[in-house]
C-alpha cells in the first residue's frame, strides 16, 4: 500500500450503507514530500487506527475527515462513481450499521462525540482548498491496527486502497480506487512496471539520451516496425497512467492553481510596498548627501591646513637648528656631541616628509649633509685614536675619554650599533689578512725576494739546506701574529669596557644595552668567535696547500701551543691592568661617566659560559696538529721498546737500552710541560708505553717446571725470570723518579702513570709467584715432619733438652738460609723481595703453631724441646724479613704461645692472649694434648692425617667452622663416656667446654 504523504494523494472512503455505484468521498491529503525515492517502491505499513490510511508514516499521517452531515449524507467533496464490487470475499467484513467515525483530526473531535461540520463550512472548504501539513505528534503512541474497526464499536472503514508504484513516472504516492477501478489501476501499474523494466525502453531513462543516436541504431537493426509498435504501446500506457494521475489528483491541481492566484496578489502587494520604501530611501538620501559632501570638503581643507602648519613648524625648527649647528661646529671637538645631537634632531625633522623644492631651506639641507659627514669623520678619528696602541704597553695609549666621546657622538647620531659592527668587522678583516700573510709560503721561502714572483712551474718549497731558515722565519711570523692578535683583542676589549660603563646623559641607557638589545651577543664574544674561526680556516688552508707547514706545525706542536698559551696569559694580564688605567685617568668629560665603574669588574678576558669556553675555542683550531703530534709521540715512545725486544729474543733489555727508553719518556714529558692538557695526553702515551714494556717482558718469562724448583741451583729459566724482574723494577723506579722531578705536574697525569706502574708491580709479583709457592710448600712439608718426632718423653735429670732444637727445625733453618742465598739474593729489588718473603714467614709461623698444638702425646721433656723450637723458629724466619717484629700478629702469637706450654689448663683458659692474639680454636686444639686418649682430637675422630687436617683448616679460615668441628669432637667424647657408663669426664673437658662457649659468644 502506498504511504500517504505524497503531493496530491487522495483518500477514497467507501460508504458501506450507500447503494451500489454510490459516491465515494475523497478528501485531499496535504501536499508532502515523497516518502520514498523514485524507482524504489514504498514499503506498506499497517494503519495506525480507524480511519488511518494504511502505509502512512508515523509523522506524515493523514486522517480521514467525516463528510459533512455524518455518515450516509449526500455531501461529497468530489464525485467519482465506481461500480460496486460483486463480492468482498468470504473473509471480508461488512459494516451492518453505520457508526460515527473515530476522531480523525484535531478539529473533528474524537469518537462519536465529535460534531460533524456544517454544509456551509464544507462548501467553503471546497471553494478554497488548503494544504495542511501533518502534525508530527499526531497519532503517536497509538497501537497499530487495521483500518477496519472492531465489531461493536462502529465507525466507517475504508475499502482497500492500492498504491501506485513509487517508481512509476508521475505515480509516486498516487492511489488507485478500490473495486474495478482499483483493479484497472493495478493492472496499469503492473503494465507500466513491465514497460520500465523492458530493455527497449531503458535507453529513454538515461540522462545522456540522444534521439539521433537511438534512431540510427534502430535503423541499423532492421526491426523498425517492431520498434515503432513497442514505442506506440509505451506511449499509450504512459498516456493512460497520466490520465489516471490527473483524475486522482485533480482537486490538488485546482488548489495549486488557486494558490498561484493568491500568490500573485501577495506579490503585487509586496511590489507596492517596495516602491514606497524606495521613495523613502530617495528622500532620506537627498537629506544626507549634501551635508556629507560639505563635511568631506571641510575635512580635506583641515588636513591640508594641518600639513601646511606641520611643514612650517619643521622649516622654522630646521632654520633654528641649522643656525645652532653652525655655532657648535665652530667649537671643535668640545661641542661635537652637541652637534651630533642637533644633527639627530634634524634627521628626525626630515623623516617621513619630502623637503625638496623648498627654496628657503635648500642651502640649509646641503649644509646639514656636509655637517653630518664632518661630524662622523671626526668621531671616527676620535675612536681610532682612543683605542689605538703605539707600543707594547697597551694601556698607555688608550684614552677612555676619547672613546667615550666618540661613542656618545655615534649614539646621538643613531648609528652606534652599525658603527661598532663595522669597527669590529674591520678588525676581523685586518686580522685575517695578517694570518694569511704570516702563513704565506712564498714569503717564508723567499724572505729576501718576497716581491719577486716565481716563474711558471716553479714550486715554492724550501731547499734542503734552507729548512732551518724556513722554520725560523715561520716561528718569527707566528710570534708577530700572536702580538698582533693580542693588540687587536686589547682594542676590542677596551671598546667593550667603555660600552659596558658609558651611559647616555639624557636617557641613562647603557650603550652595551643598545648593542645587545636584539638578542645579539656582546662584541667581544662575536669578535673572539671570528678570530678563532679565522685561525682554524686559515691554518687548515695553509697546511693543506703546503706539506712543509703541516710538518712544522705537527712536529713542533708544543711550540705552537706555547704561543697560544702565552697569548691567552697576556690577554688575562691586560684585562687585569685595564681597570687600573681607568682609575688612573685624570681626564673627565661631561658625558663620560667612567667614575661610576663597579668594583666587581670581571678581571678576565672573556668569562666562560655554560655553552662556550673561549680558551677551548682558541685551542680547537690546533686540534688536527695535536692529534698528529700525539701519534708521532706515541711512535717515538714505542720505537725503542720494539728495538730492544726483537722477535724471538729471550733476554730482557740491558741497562743502557733501558736508560734510552727512560730518556725518551722524560723528553716527551718535558716537551709537553707547556700545557696541562698536552701533558695529560702525553702521559696517556707514556702509560701505553709502560704497558707495552710489560707485555714484552711477560713474553720472556719462563713458566715451565724448572722455574719453580727449589732443590738445586738456579736454572736458566729462573735466571731469566730474575733478569726480567730486575728490568721491570728498574723501569718502575726510573719512571717514578722522572714523574717526581716534573714541576707542576698535573695530578691527573701523575695518576695515569702511577696506574700503569701498578701493572708493572703486578707483573713482577706474578713472575716470582711460582718460586714463592714452591718455597712455601717446602716449608710446610718440613714443618709437618715434626709429628714424626717423639715429644712424649720426660724431662732429663739436668733439666735441659738433649739437643738445642729438633731435627725438623734444623732442616727448616737450613732450607730458608739456602733459599735466600741461592734464589732471592739475585733480585735487586730487596723491598719487593721482603714484601713477598714476609708473607712466607707469617705463613710458616702459623703452620708451626698449628702443628705444635696438634702434637700428642706431649710429655714434659717434649714441652722443653718444643719451647726450644719456638725460640729457634724466630731465628729460622729471620732471613725472610728485615726484622722479625715486622711480622706483626704472627710474631706476637709465636711469642705468646710459648709460655702456655708450661701453664696449667686453668691458666691457659684465663690467658689474656686468647681471642685477640691466639684464636680459641688453636688453644682448644692444644688442650686436646692434655686429655686422655679417649678424648680424640677432631682430625683423629675424622681419621684424617695431619696434612689433610691442615689443608682443611686452610680451606675453612672461618673461626666458626673450626669451632663446630671441635664441638663435634667433644660431643663424640660425651657419647663415648655415656655409652661405657663412665662416672666422670676428663678434668680438661670442662675447661674446653668453657672455652668453646666463650668463643661462640665472642663470635655472636
Amino acid at each position: 500500500m502506498s504511504p500517504l504523504g505524497f503531493p496530491g494523494s487522495v483518500l477514497l472512503v467507501h460508504q458501506p450503507s450507500a447503494p451500489p455505484n454510490s459516491v465515494l468521498r475523497a478528501h485531499p491529503a496535504p501536499a508532502l514530500p515523497p516518502a520514498s525515492t523514485p524507482g524504489r517502491p514504498a514499503k506498506a505499513r499497517g494503519a495506525r487506527g480507524p480511519g488511518c490510511a494504511r502505509g502512512a508514516p508515523r509523522n506524515l499521517r493523514s486522517r480521514v475527515r467525516p463528510p459533512p452531515g455524518g455518515p450516509g449524507s449526500g455531501l461529497n467533496t468530489c464525485t467519482a462513481r465506481f461500480p460496486r464490487p460483486p463480492s468482498l470475499g468470504p473473509g471480508a467484513r461488512r459494516h451492518t450499521a453505520p457508526s460515527p467515525p473515530p476522531r480523525l483530526s484535531a478539529r473533528a473531535g474524537s469518537g462519536p462525540r465529535a460534531a460533524a461540520p456544517s454544509p456551509r463550512f464544507a462548501r467553503r472548504r471546497r471553494q478554497r482548498p488548503r494544504s495542511r501539513l501533518p502534525r508530527p505528534w499526531a497519532g503517536r503512541g497509538r497501537r497499530r491496527g487495521h483500518c477496519a474497526s472492531a465489531p461493536g464499536r462502529g465507525g466507517a472503514s475504508a475499502d482497500v486502497i492500492s498504491p501506485a508504484p513509487a517508481n512509476m513516472e508521475g505515480g509516486d504516492g498516487g492511489v488507485a480506487v478500490a473495486g474495478h477501478g482499483a483493479l484497472g489501476c493495478g493492472a496499469a501499474a503492473a503494465t507500466v512496471r513491465e514497460l520500465l523494466q523492458d530493455e527497449c525502453y531503458s535507453d529513454f531513462l538515461n540522462e545522456d539520451f540522444d534521439v539521433k543516436t537511438y534512431t540510427s541504431q534502430s535503423i541499423h537493426q532492421a526491426v523498425i516496425a517492431e520498434q515503432l509498435a513497442k514505442l506506440a504501446q509505451g506511449i499509450s500506457q504512459l498516456d493512460k497512467e497520466l490520465h489516471l494521475q490527473v483524475v486522482a489528483r485533480h482537486e490538488d491541481l485546482l488548489a495549486q492553481a488557486t494558490g498561484i492566484e493568491s500568490l500573485e496578489g501577495v506579490l503585487q502587494m509586496m511590489q507596492t510596498r517596495i516602491g514606497a520604501l524606495q521613495g523613502a530611501v530617495d528622500r532620506m538620501k537627498a537629506k544626507i548627501v549634501e551635508p556629507y559632501n560639505k563635511i568631506v570638503a571641510r575635512t580635506a581643507q583641515l588636513a591640508r591646513l594641518q600639513v601646511a602648519c606641520d611643514l612650517l613648524r619643521r622649516i622654522i625648527r630646521i632654520l633654528y637648528l641649522t643656525k645652532r649647528l653652525q655655532g657648535q661646529l665652530q667649537g671643535g671637538s668640545r661641542e661635537i656631541t652637541k652637534a651630533a645631537q642637533s644633527l639627530n634632531e634634524l634627521d628626525y625633522l626630515s623623516q617621513g616628509i619630502d623637503l625638496s623644492g623648498i627654496e628657503v631651506i635648500e642651502n640649509d639641507l646641503l649644509f646639514i649633509a656636509r655637517a653630518r659627514l664632518e661630524v662622523e669623520n671626526q668621531a671616527k678619528r676620535l675612536l681610532e685614536q682612543g683605542v689605538e696602541t703605539q707600543n707594547e704597553q697597551l694601556q698607555e695609549e688608550q684614552n677612555p675619554t676619547q672613546v667615550g666621546t666618540a661613542l656618545q657622538v655615534f649614539h646621538n647620531l643613531g648609528t652606534l650599533k652599525d658603527t661598532i659592527t663595522s669597527v669590529v668587522d674591520g678588525y676581523c678583516a685586518t686580522l685575517e689578512e695578517h694570518i694569511n700573510s704570516a702563513l704565506d709560503i712564498k714569503v717564508l721561502t723567499q724572505p729576501s725576494q718576497s716581491a719577486v714572483r716565481g716563474g711558471p712551474g716553479r714550486s715554492t718549497m724550501p731547499t734542503p739546506g734552507n729548512t732551518a731558515a724556513f722554520r725560523a722565519s715561520l716561528w718569527t711570523n707566528m710570534e708577530k701574529l700572536v702580538d698582533h692578535i693580542c693588540t687587536v683583542c686589547g682594542q676590542v676589549q677596551h671598546l667593550q669596557k667603555i660600552l659596558a660603563k658609558k651611559r647616555d646623559p639624557v636617557s641613562h641607557i647603557c650603550f652595551i644595552e643598545e648593542i645587545v638589545k636584539d638578542g645579539q651577543p656582546e662584541i667581544l664574544y662575536t669578535f673572539w668567535n671570528s678570530v678563532t674561526q679565522a685561525l682554524s680556516s686559515q691554518f687548515r688552508m695553509a697546511t693543506d696547500s703546503s706539506m712543509f707547514l703541516k710538518q712544522a706545525f705537527e712536529g713542533e706542536y708544543p711550540k705552537l701551543l706555547r704561543l697560544y698559551n702565552d697569548l691567552w696569559k697576556r690577554l688575562q694580564q691586560y684585562s687585569q691592568n685595564i681597570q687600573g688605567k681607568f682609575n688612573a685617568s685624570g681626564t673627565t668629560d661631561l658625558y663620560v661617566d667612567l667614575q661610576q665603574m663597579d668594583d666587581d669588574t670581571q678581571d678576565i678576558f672573556i668569562p666562560k659560559k655554560p655553552d662556550y669556553d673561549p680558551e677551548k675555542a682558541l685551542k680547537d683550531s690546533l686540534q688536527p696538529y695535536e692529534a698528529a703530534y700525539l701519534s708521532k709521540s706515541l711512535s717515538r715512545l714505542f720505537d725503542p721498546i720494539n728495538l730492544v725486544f726483537p722477535p724471538g729474543g729471550r733476554n730482557p733489555p740491558s741497562a743502557d737500552e733501558l736508560e734510552g727508553i727512560i730518556k725518551t719518556i722524560a723528553s716527551e714529558l718535558n716537551v709537553a710541560a707547556v700545557d696541562a692538557d698536552l701533558t695529560l695526553a702525553v702521559s696517556r702515551n707514556v702509560a701505553k708505553t709502560i704497558q707495552l714494556y710489560g707485555v714484552k717482558s711477560e713474553q720472556l718469562l719462563s713458566t715451565q717446571g724448572d722455574a719453580s724448583q727449589v732443590i738445586g741451583p738456579l736454572t736458566e729459566g729462573q735466571r731469566r725470570n730474575v733478569a726480567v724482574v730486575n728490568s721491570l723494577y728498574k723501569l718502575h723506579q726510573s719512571i717514578t723518579k722522572v714523574v717526581s722531578s716534573q714541576s707542576s705536574f698535573p695530578p691527573a697525569a701523575e695518576q695515569t702513570i702511577i696506574s700503569a706502574l701498578k701493572t708493572i708491580h703486578v707483573l713482577m709479583g706474578s713472575a716470582v709467584q711460582p718460586l714463592l709457592t714452591s718455597v712455601g710448600d717446602a716449608i710446610e712439608a718440613i714443618i709437618i715432619t715434626m709429628h714424626q718426632e717423639d715429644f712424649s718423653g720426660s724431662i732429663s735429670s739436668s733439666g735441659k733438652p738433649d739437643v738445642p732444637c729438633s731435627l725438623y727445625m734444623k732442616e727448616l733453618q737450613g732450607f730458608i738460609a739456602r733459599v735466600m742465598s741461592d734464589y732471592f739474593k739475585h733480585f735487586e729489588c730487596l723491598d719487593f723481595v721482603f714484601d713477598n718473603t714476609e708473607a712466607i714467614a707469617q705463613r710458616a709461623i702459623e703452620l708451626f703453631i698449628r702443628n705444635a698444638s696438634l702434637i700428642r702425646p706431649l710429655g714434659e721433656g717434649g714441652k722443653v724441646r718444643l719451647a726450644a723450637d719456638f725460640a729457634q723458629m724466630e731465628l729460622a724466619v729471620g732471613p725472610f724479613c728485615r726484622r722479625v717484629s715486622d711480622l706483626g700478629k704472627s710474631y706476637r702469637m709465636l711469642r705468646s704461645f710459648r709460655p702456655l706450654l708450661f701453664q696449667t689448663s686453668e691458666h691457659v683458659a684465663s690467658s689474656p692472649a686468647l681471642g685477640d692474639i691466639i684464636p680459641f680454636s688453636i688453644i682448644i686444639q692444644f688442650l686436646f694434648t692434655r686429655a686422655p686418649a679417649e678424648l680424640k682430637s677432631p682430625f683423629q675422630r675424622a681419621e684424617w692425617s695431619h696434612a689433610r687436617f691442615s689443608q682443611w683448616l686452610d680451606d675453612h679460615p672461618s673461626e666458626k667452622d673450626r669451632l663446630l668441628l671441635i664441638r663435634g669432637a667433644l660431643e663424640a667424647y660425651v657419647q663415648s663416656v655415656r655409652s661405657r657408663e663412665g662416672k666422670e669426664f676428663a678434668p680438661v673437658y670442662p675447661i674446653m667446654v668453657q672455652l668453646l662457649q666463650k668463643a661462640t659468644s665472642a663470635l655472636q
